[in-house]
């Protein structure tokens, strides 16, 4: 069981990164420039300038947001509940 749950949060971590590259890619071609040293915080940052500019170019939030937002929320879940687990 700790391993099928040690597995799911790996899965949920490269999901969040996945989605913040994207949207990291999808601001790039936008004209927003990005530091690659930095790439966590700008993770951040360009999730957010992702939000807005989606909003503003089609209406509504983007897909690769709402992806960051439940893969980090279901890693921080399963993260709290192996922690609970093991020492628990």
């Amino acid at each position: 069981m700790y391993t099928v749950a040690t597995i799911i949060l790996l899965c949920c971590v490269a999901w969040a990164v996945v989605a913040g590259l994207l949207a990291i890619r999808y601001c790039a071609k936008r004209g927003i420039e990005v530091n690659p040293v930095l790439l966590g915080i700008e993770m951040l940052r360009c999730l957010s300038r992702y939000r807005k500019l989606t909003h503003d170019e089609i209406g509504h939030i983007g897909p690769l947001f709402y992806h960051y937002v439940v893969s980090i929320n279901a890693a921080l879940v399963v993260g709290v509940a192996l922690l609970i687990v093991r020492f628990g």
